[in-house]
């Protein structure tokens, strides 16, 4: 699967209960948990952050070097990572200098 492909948010993945104001995202393939590299969102079953993976395509890696720095990770791991940033952005709120929420 193409990376474009999961970049699109998809609506079916948000669940209904609140977390500093905003809805929590569920992902297979994505954990937060506090006790795990302090709460950031890792792949499930590693310390292996979304940042982490995000920072590795944003150097232009392939996901075939990411995949030979980290073997156990699967294509789909990656994805999913590129996946739960762009709905993290797709619903963060913009809060101008006045006050005013977009």
């Amino acid at each position: 699967m193409p990376l474009a492909a999961v970049l699109e948010p998809d609506a079916s993945a948000l669940i209904g209960w609140e977390a500093r104001g905003k809805t929590q995202m569920t992902h297979d393939r994505i954990d937060m948990d506090s006790e795990v590299m302090f709460g950031k969102p890792v792949i499930k079953g590693t310390r292996i952050t979304v940042e982490q993976i995000l920072r590795k395509l944003a150097a232009r890696m392939t996901v075939e070097e990411i995949l030979g720095d980290h073997p156990h990770l699967l294509p789909d791991d990656i994805y999913a990572a590129a996946a739960f940033a762009a709905e993290y952005l797709a619903h963060e709120d913009i809060i101008f200098a006045d006050g005013q929420r977009m």
